[in-house]
C-alpha cells in the first residue's frame, strides 16, 4: 500500500515584506537608583544631658548628636543661665566661637549657635537657640568675655540684638550701613548704592 504522507517542505520561509516589517521596541529606561539617606541626628544621651534637664526642665528642647557631634537646643530666654552653668559646673571655660544660621520660612528664622569648649574635659560642646527676625536673645559676654566681638558680628552680619551687651555696634561693616549681608535674603551683589557714592566718591560696579 503506498505511503499518502507527505514530506516536509524544506524550502526556507518566505522574507518578510516591506509592510509587515514592526519597529523593535524600545527598552524601557532603567530606574534611577534611590538616592542614600544622609546622616541624621540621633538622641544623646549621658551624664551631661541628665544634669542639664535636671536643672533647666522643659528649656533643654533637644539634645542630640550629629556626626559625633554633641549639641543642645535651649529656650533663647534662658541662654545666659544655661551658659553660666555649662561654664561653672560643666566645665566649659572657653566660647570657642559665636555664630547665626538663617532659616527665612521659620517663624524664629535665626539660630544662634554657641561653639564651647572644655579644656580639663577636652570636649566640645555646641548650643543652639532660635530667635526670630528682631527678637533680642540676653548676651553672654558675662560669661565669656569672647562673646563681645563674637556677638557684635552676628549684630553686624544678621541684625541680631544682644540685650544687655555692653558695646552693641557694627564691627566691620560702617554704623551707617544698610542691611545684613549674611541673611539669605540679602542678594548676593546687594550693597549699600548710596553709603558707596557719599563716601568713595563712585557709582557701585555691581
Amino acid at each position: 500500500m503506498p505511503d499518502e504522507t507527505k514530506p516536509e517542505s524544506t524550502a526556507p520561509p518566505a522574507a518578510p515584506t516591506a509592510g509587515d516589517a514592526k519597529p523593535a521596541a524600545a527598552a524601557p529606561k532603567p530606574a534611577a537608583p534611590a538616592k542614600p539617606a544622609g546622616p541624621a541626628p540621633v538622641p544623646w544621651e549621658g551624664e551631661l544631658v541628665a544634669r542639664t534637664k535636671a536643672r533647666f526642665g522643659a528649656a533643654i528642647l533637644e539634645a542630640s548628636t550629629f556626626l559625633g557631634q554633641n549639641y543642645f537646643v535651649v529656650e533663647a530666654a534662658r541662654i545666659e543661665e544655661i551658659c553660666f552653668f555649662l561654664r561653672d559646673d560643666e566645665q566649659y571655660n572657653m566660647l570657642a566661637d559665636l555664630t547665626a544660621v538663617d532659616y527665612p520660612k521659620k517663624d524664629k528664622r535665626f539660630e544662634v549657635v554657641y561653639q564651647l569648649y572644655s579644656f580639663p574635659k577636652n570636649e566640645r560642646l555646641r548650643v543652639k537657640a532660635a530667635v526670630a527676625d528682631k527678637e533680642p536673645i540676653s548676651t553672654v559676654v558675662k560669661v565669656w568675655i569672647t562673646a563681645n566681638w563674637l556677638e557684635r558680628e552676628a549684630y553686624d552680619m544678621f541684625g541680631i540684638p544682644f540685650a544687655g551687651h555692653p558695646d552693641l555696634r557694627r564691627i566691620l561693616l560702617p554704623e551707617d550701613w544698610q542691611g545684613f549681608p549674611l541673611r539669605k535674603d540679602h542678594h548676593i551683589l546687594q550693597q549699600d548704592d548710596q553709603w558707596v557714592r557719599e563716601n568713595l566718591n563712585i557709582e557701585s560696579g555691581q
